[in-house]
């Protein structure tokens, strides 16, 4: 946090989802909200051929709902010289220009370019240095994927999964035939006890599918061949939404009491997608059972978030840094009248009646029992000599 002065400290990282006056209690500062999310990423400059190049093969369509066991090509960005935000390309990486990005556009590469070309992730190589830029084509079956079915996926390590989570996604597997659930082996030795929970619940072998963690761009990049990310509620995603929205895959995710636990609503706010932010485990659960099981309404809600990433804020650091200024000028205006939260600067956040959970995440834990459980698990299994 940081503060005009020692007598009002302000919280301008803040907005009206993650942390409402309803919640206030939370923090020492006083509030300032940011007009959307508080949250930024600069995905748009790291990764624009993610955007220009949309062509996917996917099973969108489930054969056991819809009796169809073919795939279907999705391009709802059928531009391939769109510019993102072309007013706010940075010096280092040139300006925006036309540009090839599918292998059936360019059959012939130059000679310095190899067709698997991929920019490193530490963004040093910008795609738009590269011209005409080829990406391969990311399919299910590079990652041991079903190619039809319902996938639904998590990239976040493992201990933001708490077993009432685990149990909710165990019975939206149960209740979407043929539909699976990616997760990352983070760490590896989180996936035989999520695979052994999984059985308890009833789920069968082969539906939990685990992948390794991959570097950056491929991270993002392969999260597009997924039907849905079932965000982790207790602590969401944060970066990890962010780099799942901008490959273009919805998310669903359910509101909590702390701030990281309220992130990725925030983020679906801000990129006009509220219908995907539960305020419960039961409406997460029939969000994403409503989706899983109707291959229009998954294909119409994966066409909002692909157009949504270059029309919404969310991925606009230009306008985050504006607003953020205009703030920062709002808060020295205001300390000379009254020290008090700002929060008339909201422009886009959850209708009030959705605004907070309805249930808590956790259930309560007898202190005597939380500390024999950990007096367990505590002993070490060595001696030191």
């Amino acid at each position: 946090s940081s503060g005009i002065n020692a007598e009002w400290p302000l919280r301008p990282g803040a907005d009206n989802v993650t942390s409402p006056l309803e919640l206030v209690e939370q923090y020492s500062e006083k509030l300032a909200y940011m007009p959307y999310t508080f949250f930024i990423g600069d995905h748009c400059h790291m990764f624009p051929h993610l955007m220009k190049y949309e062509e996917v093969v996917e099973g969108l369509s489930n054969p056991l709902v819809t009796g169809k066991a073919e795939g279907r090509i999705i391009t709802p960005i059928k531009d391939k010289t769109l510019n993102l935000f072309p007013y706010d390309t940075p010096p280092s990486v040139g300006k925006p220009t036309k540009w090839r990005c599918s292998i059936e556009d360019n059959p012939h590469s130059s000679l310095d370019q190899k067709p698997d070309h991929v920019p490193p992730a530490d963004g040093q190589e910008s795609p738009l240095h590269v011209r005409p830029y080829i990406m391969p084509p990311t399919l299910r079956s590079a990652y041991g994927l079903p190619e039809n079915g319902i996938i639904y996926c998590n990239f976040n390590q493992l201990y933001k999964l708490d077993p009432g989570t685990l149990h909710c996604w165990c019975k939206i597997l149960l209740r979407v035939p043929n539909s699976y659930i990616w997760l990352l082996k983070f760490p590896a030795i989180g996936e035989s006890n999520v695979q052994a929970k999984a059985a308890e619940y009833g789920v069968l072998p082969g539906r939990i599918i685990f992948s390794n963690v991959a570097p950056k761009e491929e991270h993002v990049r392969r999260g597009r061949v997924a039907d849905i990310c079932l965000d982790t509620p207790l602590c969401n995603g944060h970066t990890t939404g962010m780099d799942i929205l901008w490959s273009g895959t919805p998310m669903i995710t359910m509101l909590g009491e702390t701030l990281a636990s309220r992130v990725a609503a925030s983020q679906l706010t801000t990129l006009g997608c509220p219908e995907l932010v539960a305020t419960n485990y039961r409406q997460y659960e029939e969000i994403a059972v409503t989706l899983g099981n109707n291959p229009d309404e998954l294909h119409a809600m994966k066409q909002k978030v692909r157009l949504a990433r270059a029309t919404s804020p969310l991925f606009n650091i230009a306008k985050f840094a504006s607003d953020l200024q205009d703030l920062y000028r709002l808060i020295w205006d205001r300390h000379l009248v009254r020290h008090d939260h700002i929060t008339d600067t909201t422009k886009r956040t959850l209708p009030a009646n959705r605004l907070l959970c309805t249930e808590p995440l956790l259930r309560p834990v007898d202190p005597d029992d939380y500390m024999r459980i950990i007096q367990q698990h505590s002993a070490p299994s060595w001696r030191p000599y």
